[in-house]
């Protein structure tokens, strides 16, 4: 049975309500995780998502800034929620269809702007939920499972516009992405979107700083779709729908989508 599943970070889903639904109805995926929904639980636009079929939906909220759900057209329930690093803020949700497939949604902390944790606290707290991150997985040793989310961080070389540049901005600096490398690791997780899509430039972000943001074309690839081993072999199809960035009110994420045949 193919699944497709898709991930955003909409940047507030009582705002960018009308492109979620855009989205959902045109490209139509099985599972559609959102990141940094910016609301309550309660608060959230379910009916206009549930007259599009996704009648189902697991999530954590809070006012204002955060916030992971997962809606889906397919029967879930859901399978937990972690606080990393202690930092009471909704960042995970996960959710379990009946074919037993566990979904899980993070988003990641941006971590400032200094890439210092002696300085910055939001940059240590984004090693340690990472590194709470990789205990987890290490402990736990998922299996047939999908990890998603803005991850905050863009690993390669080709993740970014330009990688000497970037090499001290957060997002791309060296302690970061061996603290993702790490995580990945324990869980044995595979990088789907890297599998199918091996090589060449890739990014789901682009700032709202770059009017210009299609042209210029300064992106990174914050946003992941990771696969356990089990499972991995099974993804085909992964696709960033970049024109999602364009779209009227956009986030400044573009939704990154992956199908797996369970």
């Amino acid at each position: 049975m193919p699944i497709t599943i898709a991930t955003w970070n909409i940047n507030s889903v009582r705002l960018r309500e009308p492109i979620v639904c855009k989205l959902l109805g045109e490209e139509a995926p099985d599972v559609l995780c959102l990141q940094e929904c910016k609301s309550p639980v309660d608060k959230i636009p379910v009916e206009a998502f549930q007259a599009l079929g996704y009648t189902h939906m697991v999530a954590r909220g809070q006012k204002g800034y955060n916030g992971v759900a997962i809606l889906s057209r397919l029967p879930m329930v859901e399978a937990g929620a972690h606080d990393f690093a202690s930092l009471e803020h909704a960042r995970h949700i996960a959710g379990r269809l009946e074919n037993g497939l566990t979904i899980h949604n993070f988003y990641v902390p941006a971590g400032g702007d200094v890439p210092d944790r002696e300085v910055n606290e939001k940059f240590g707290q984004k090693l340690d939920y990472l590194g709470e991150m990789r205990d987890w997985a290490h402990a736990e040793r998922p299996q047939k499972a999908v990890l998603v989310g803005d991850l905050n961080i863009a690993p390669r070389e080709d993740d970014v516009w330009d990688h000497k540049k970037l090499l001290k901005v957060v997002s791309h600096t060296p302690v970061e992405v061996e603290a993702l490398a790490e995580t990945q690791d324990a869980g044995s997780w595979v990088d789907v979107t890297r599998q199918d899509i091996p090589a060449g430039n890739l990014y789901s972000w682009w700032s709202y700083r770059a009017r210009d943001w299609n042209g210029a074309d300064k992106g990174r690839r914050l946003d992941h779709v990771w696969a356990t081993p089990d499972i991995s072999n099974a993804a085909s199809g992964s696709r960033v729908l970049r024109a999602a960035r364009g779209w009227e009110k956009p986030s400044d994420h573009a939704p990154v989508f992956a199908s797996f045949d369970l």
